[in-house]
């Protein structure tokens, strides 16, 4: 785990650039920083020491032959398989590093190798023969990678403020960018809140050649997984069994490490489930970190007796760690600089990666994930519904126009424009999830944009498509590809990452990993069938008790409107307020007074 800058430029990149991304990304790998150049080439890594902790799996690493060199960011957690395939071919290795096993498939296989890897990842290559360039990310885009076009070449880095910190990036607005965030809290991949930087895809790679980098390539798209699932219907116990085994492989396979691992443990069944797992893969001393906040003491809110209820479940240890208001006031400087772009997300996995340093731990299990694989969003059972009776009503004379009337209403009274949508979106399934997941309404765009981007022509089912790609017909299977697509992906994911990051922490997510949903693709029609994600709770071989089963969802939330009210930062206007306030605190251009 770490994170990494590098530069392909006409002239060398000079020192102060160089370094102004890697002092940006020191929190990503405080354990060490290294550095090659060759003509105008430049890596620069940041380690955060997770496997192999000897000096010599240090990056930037060259391979045996000397040829390439290589930045990685990220754990191949199936690297010793690899190893062992390699070695039997004539392969050598100098250490026990899954970077080098990575390095030397690349040297033999090339981009063929790509689905070979099983973990989460993005990395750079330097061909020092051909003078030629490669650039990849995981499946989900769970690591993250954007590249700069700047004068005489390109910069890629593992977060956009490395970029920017290193002076010669323009900061001038994406219009795409800072629209997407005011419609859904958090801005869609490619793009990002500036004009003259990408993300690379999730699931893409691309060549860097003559100092520009080409058109990126898909290699591997999730959405595939749903779009392909067969309606084959299994029995139940079938089902059961074939997840079960797919959750214990992929749990086993995060525990990878020469560190300790711990868990985030809410009371929910995503961790919890998690939890009894790794206990059962051979967990040993497991740690779970529970985050409490002082508001919500003795509510329904309030997870910690319940996270302790399954701490004592699976006999593993437990560590609440509270939070109040002045503590998360004095802590807001430093989320504000760590956030790499708006989000109205994240800080929950920030308190939580907190106190996972704290307690001197460098990796932990999160259950990022669960509610998209294993349908546990109410939308998933209410939206279908809403959006097929709404069709049937809307056929009858008159009734669009009252509901047109009434979505008017109803965005005056809670100053929600969206609901002036509600009768046009409905239609869809893609409208009515983004009527459930927006933020603002595309009527608000272009005075938060400062008049550059115009919401007047917004279409959810395009906008939606272009996220996601071609959707399946079965709507629950459709919502399960755009929540893992679209707020999974660019929100849960990367908030994740630049949260836990902060802290040092490497942050896993067993639930998202590219070969598991490989694994339950077959399957995933058959998942309706299981309310309350059963399945995950049914996993361990201790399954999670009844009453954590049936308990009502809380969506491990956060009083952080409550707070900035309170501090008087910003009005008590949920998400959006604190949408507001991250964007303009943290210096984001584009924003009107």
């Amino acid at each position: 785990m770490c994170g990494f800058v590098a530069a392909f430029t006409d002239l060398p990149i000079p020192d102060v650039a160089l370094h102004g991304a890697l002092s940006q990304l020191r929190a990503r790998g405080p354990d060490g920083e290294g550095v090659w150049r060759e003509n105008g080439v430049a890596l620069g890594h940041r380690r955060l020491a997770i496997l192999d902790l000897d000096p010599r799996a240090a990056q930037p690493m060259h391979s045996a032959c000397g040829r390439y060199v290589i930045a990685f960011n990220g754990e191949i957690y199936n690297f010793r398989a690899l190893r062992d395939e390699l070695l039997a071919a004539g392969g050598s290795f100098r250490t026990q590093s899954d970077t080098e096993v990575l390095l030397e498939l690349f040297a033999r296989e090339g981009v063929a190798m790509l689905p070979k890897l099983h973990g989460m990842f993005a990395f750079v290559i330097w061909d020092r023969h051909t003078q030629r360039g490669f650039a990849a990310r995981d499946p989900y885009g769970i690591k993250p990678l954007y590249v700069a076009k700047v004068e005489g070449g390109v910069l890629l880095a593992s977060q956009v403020k490395a970029l920017m910190a290193t002076g010669l990036v323009a900061n001038a607005a994406d219009v795409e960018g800072q629209a997407g965030f005011w419609l859904l809290g958090s801005v869609p991949e490619p793009q990002t809140w500036y004009r003259d930087i990408r993300a690379i895809p999730a699931g893409h790679y691309a060549w860097i050649e003559h100092n520009a980098i080409s058109a990126t390539t898909c290699w591997q798209d999730i959405g595939a997984a749903w779009r392909n699932t067969s309606p084959q219907p299994l029995p139940d116990d079938a089902v059961q069994a074939r997840v079960r085994a797919a959750l214990r492989e992929s749990v086993a396979r995060h525990l990878v490490a020469d560190v300790p691992v711990g868990v985030f443990l809410s009371g929910g069944i995503d961790s919890g489930a998690l939890a009894g797992l790794m206990v059962e893969a051979g967990a040993r001393d497991l740690q779970g970190i529970t985050i409490a906040y002082d508001e919500f003491a003795g509510s329904h809110e309030d997870e910690a007796p319940v996270a302790a209820a399954i701490a004592a479940h699976y006999g593993i240890q437990h560590h609440v760690r509270r939070v109040g208001r002045d503590e998360f006031l004095a802590d807001l400087p430093r989320i504000r600089a760590a956030m790499d772009q708006p989000s109205i997300d994240g800080i929950n996995t920030w308190y939580a990666s907190k106190a996972v340093a704290e307690l001197g731990l460098k990796v932990v299990v999160s259950g990022v994930g669960g509610d998209e694989l294993f349908q546990g969003y109410q939308s998933f059972h209410q939206l279908p519904r809403l959006v097929r009776r709404w069709r049937g009503l809307s056929a009858l004379p008159g009734i669009h126009w009252l509901g047109r009337k009434a979505g008017q209403w109803q965005a005056q009274r809670s100053g929600n424009a969206r609901w002036r949508h509600a009768a046009d979106w409905m239609q869809t399934i893609e409208g009515a999830w983004w009527l459930r997941r927006g933020l603002f309404a595309p009527d608000d765009v272009s005075e938060l944009t400062a008049g550059m981007a115009d919401g007047a022509k917004f279409d959810p089912t395009q906008s939606v498509h272009a996220m996601t790609g071609v959707l399946p017909r079965d709507p629950r299977l459709a919502l399960g590809q755009i929540e893992s697509m679209t707020y999974m992906r660019n929100q849960l994911l990367r908030d994740s990452d630049w949260a836990s990051m902060d802290h040092s922490v490497e942050l896993r997510t067993p639930l998202v990993d590219a070969h598991l949903l490989q694994q339950l693709q077959p399957l995933l029609g058959n998942f309706s069938r299981f309310p309350n994600k059963r399945l995950l709770a049914n996993a361990p071989a201790k399954p999670l008790p009844e009453s954590i089963i049936q308990r009502k969802k809380t969506g491990f939330g956060i009083p952080v409107a409550r707070w900035l009210a309170d501090a008087g930062i910003a009005a008590n206007d949920g998400s959006r307020g604190w949408a507001v306030e991250v964007a303009r605190s943290n210096g984001f251009v584009g924003l009107p007074e």
